[in-house]
C-alpha cells in the first residue's frame, strides 16, 4: 500500500511537475524519501527557503505549470511566505508544501506549529490541512486546481509528519482544470463594434498572455495575432515587457512606475481602453488614475472578483483572455482611418523614452548602459531575471524584448528574486542564456542561491551592481527629506571575492573600459560572475 507521501508526488508526477524546491526539514521526512524512490520529479535543494519559493515561482513562468516547494514547519514556512506573496501579486500558479506537526500537536502551541489557515489568509488563494491520509489524494487535487484556475496564484497544503508517512487507501482523483471562460456571443459582438469604432484605442494586456506550454495555446502568439489583426496599439502591465514584441510598430510601451508624463497624457486621450487578462492594479493604473474618468473601458478578466473594483466598465466579461481573443476571430476587423496616425504617435511616445545619453559619473557607470550591452548581446531565446531595485529601472523603459525572449521579475517588487529566479531558468533551459541581475542588497538576501547553480552545473551569468546602497529607497529619501540619509547606506564585502568563492569566473567593472571583458563574459559558455562599480549619483533626483 503506497504512502500518503508517495501518492502527494504521484499525483504531481501525473500532472507534468517534473521539478520541485526544498530546503529539507524533518517535519516532511517520508516525502524526501518518497521523491527518492521517484526520479520523475527532480528535487533541487535551495540555501534558504526565500530562495526555493522563488526558483519554484521562476519555473512556473517559465512553463505554465505550478511552481513545487517543500519546506518545513514554522521557520520554514514563514520564510517561504515571501514566495507566496510573490505568486499572489504575479498571478503565478505555485503550491507550497508545508510539513507540519503531528496530528496529535495541532492546535497546541506545539514546537515550531503554526495555524497556517491564519497565517497565509489573504496572500493565497486556498489553504488545506490533511489530518487524516485518506484525505491527501484529494486536498492535492484541489489545490493543483485552484493554483491553476481562473487567475492563477499560491495555494498551501499542511501536511502533519505522521499523516504523511501512513498509508493510503484511497485513489488519487483525475486532475480536474476547467476549461478557459469564453465571452457570450453577444458581449463578443459588442466588443468587436467598440474596436470598430475606435479611432483611439490602447489594448492594455496583462497576465492573462502569460501562458507558457497551456493547451489552449501560447499567450504571447495569440496576443500579437489579435492586435495585427485589429490594428491595436499594444500596452503592457506591471513588469510585463516580454508579452509582445518591444521592436513592434505597435507596441506602445507599458504601464509602469512613473511612467512619463506625455505618453500618460496620451494615453488618457483614449477612446477606448481594452484591458484583457488584467486586474487593472494601482501601479499598472498609475495609481488608480487611468483609465481616467470618461474613458470607455472594457475590462475582461477571468476571475469576476477582480471586475467592477475601481474602475466603471462599459463592458465587463468574466472571461479568459485568450479566448476572448479567439471569440473576436469569427468578426470581421476593421478600424477608422485616424487609428495610424493614433498607433504611430503612441509608438514614438515611448521610442523616445528608450534612448540612453551615455553620461560622466564620478562613482562608477550608469547601470542603463549596462541594460543596452545586454540587449546589443542577448540573443532571441535569452532570459533575463531581475530583482527588484533602481538597477532594473532601465530594463523596462529602455530595453526592447524581442519576440522569443524572457523577462522574469518580481511583479511584487520582492527583493531577493533575481538570483533564485536565474538558477530556475538555467535549470530549466540549460542550452539558452540565462542573466540575472541583482543589486549589493538583493545579493545578501538570496545571493547565495548561486551555489546551487555551481553545484548543478547551470550556467548563470552572474551581473552584480554595486552602489553601496538601498538605491530605490535613497531616491524616495531624497525627494522627501532631502539631504536626511538614514538607513539606506550599505557597507558591502569584497564582492569580486565574494563571486571568486563560487569558482567561477569573475569580471570586475569599473567603466566602460571593461565593457569588452564583461561582454566576454556573457557570451562564453558556462557560468560567470560580473561586479559593476554602478554610479549612485546617476539615479539621484537632479542628476
Amino acid at each position: 500500500m503506497p504512502t500518503v507521501a508517495e501518492r502527494l508526488i504521484e499525483f504531481l508526477a501525473l500532472q507534468g511537475v517534473d521539478r520541485a524546491f526544498c530546503v529539507p526539514g524533518e517535519s516532511y521526512i517520508a516525502l524526501l524519501d518518497a521523491l527518492h524512490a521517484d526520479n520523475r520529479v527532480d528535487l533541487v535543494t535551495c540555501r534558504s527557503e526565500g530562495g526555493a519559493g522563488f526558483m519554484a515561482v521562476a519555473d512556473a513562468k517559465l512553463t505554465g505549470r505550478p511552481g513545487v516547494v517543500l519546506v518545513s514547519r514554522g521557520p520554514g514556512a514563514c520564510n517561504a511566505a515571501i514566495a507566496v506573496h510573490t505568486a499572489e501579486q504575479d498571478a503565478v500558479p505555485l503550491i507550497l508544501l508545508v510539513g507540519q506537526v503531528e496530528r496529535r500537536d495541532l492546535r497546541r502551541n506545539a514546537f515550531q506549529e503554526i495555524d497556517y489557515g491564519s497565517m497565509f489568509r489573504g496572500i493565497a488563494k486556498w489553504i488545506g490541512e490533511a489530518t487524516d491520509p485518506d484525505q491527501v489524494p484529494e486536498l492535492i487535487a484541489r489545490a493543483h486546481a485552484m493554483a491553476m484556475g481562473g487567475v492563477p496564484g499560491p495555494v498551501v497544503l499542511s501536511l502533519p509528519e505522521d499523516v504523511l508517512a501512513m498509508e493510503c487507501r484511497a485513489k488519487l482523483p483525475p486532475a480536474t482544470l476547467p476549461s478557459p471562460v469564453a465571452p457570450s456571443p453577444a458581449d463578443a459582438a459588442r466588443l468587436a463594434t467598440l474596436l470598430r469604432d475606435a479611432e483611439r484605442p490602447i489594448l492594455l494586456a496583462g497576465h492573462g498572455f502569460d501562458t507558457p506550454g497551456n493547451p489552449a495555446g501560447d499567450g504571447r502568439a495569440a496576443l500579437r495575432t489579435f492586435a495585427e489583426a485589429w490594428n491595436l496599439p499594444v500596452a503592457v502591465s506591471f513588469r510585463r515587457q516580454d508579452l509582445f514584441p518591444n521592436d513592434h510598430p505597435l507596441y506602445a510601451g507599458d504601464l509602469g512606475l512613473r511612467n512619463p508624463d506625455a505618453q500618460r497624457a496620451a494615453f488618457a486621450e483614449a477612446d477606448l481602453v481594452l484591458a484583457l487578462g488584467t486586474r487593472l492594479t494601482d501601479i499598472t493604473t498609475q495609481g488608480w488614475t487611468w483609465p481616467a474618468a470618461g474613458q470607455r473601458v472594457v475590462h475582461v478578466c477571468a476571475d469576476p472578483r477582480f471586475l467592477g473594483w475601481f474602475f466603471p466598465a462599459e463592458l465587463a466579461i468574466a472571461a479568459d483572455a485568450r479566448a476572448t481573443v479567439a471569440a473576436l476571430g469569427s468578426h470581421m476587423p476593421a478600424a477608422p482611418a485616424g487609428r495610424a496616425a493614433w498607433n504611430a504617435r503612441l509608438r514614438a511616445l515611448h521610442v523616445a523614452e528608450c534612448e540612453v545619453v551615455p553620461g560622466e559619473f564620478p562613482d562608477g557607470i550608469a547601470f542603463a548602459e549596462v541594460a543596452k550591452l545586454v540587449e546589443r548581446i542577448a540573443p532571441a531565446d535569452a532570459i533575463v531575471t531581475l530583482d527588484a531595485g533602481t538597477f532594473g529601472a532601465p530594463f523596462y523603459r529602455k530595453v526592447a524584448w524581442r519576440e522569443g525572449q524572457r523577462l522574469l521579475a518580481p511583479v511584487s517588487g520582492a527583493m531577493g528574486f533575481g538570483v533564485p529566479a536565474a538558477v530556475a531558468a538555467a535549470l530549466r533551459y540549460p542550452d539558452r542564456m540565462v542573466v540575472g541581475l541583482v543589486g549589493d542588497g538583493g545579493a545578501l538576501m538570496t545571493g547565495g542561491e548561486f551555489a546551487v547553480a555551481v553545484a548543478r552545473g547551470a550556467p548563470v551569468k552572474l551581473l552584480l551592481s554595486d552602489n553601496g546602497s538601498y538605491a530605490s529607497i535613497r531616491i524616495h529619501q531624497e525627494r522627501a527629506h532631502p539631504g536626511r540619509v538614514s538607513g539606506t547606506t550599505l557597507e558591502n564585502p569584497d564582492f569580486l571575492r565574494w563571486c571568486r568563492a563560487f569558482r567561477v569566473p569573475v569580471v570586475s567593472v569599473e567603466g566602460r573600459a571593461d565593457f569588452p571583458a564583461l561582454e566576454a563574459a556573457i557570451r562564453a559558455p558556462g557560468p560567470a560572475a560580473a561586479v559593476i562599480r554602478t554610479s549612485l549619483r546617476a539615479v539621484l533626483p537632479g542628476a
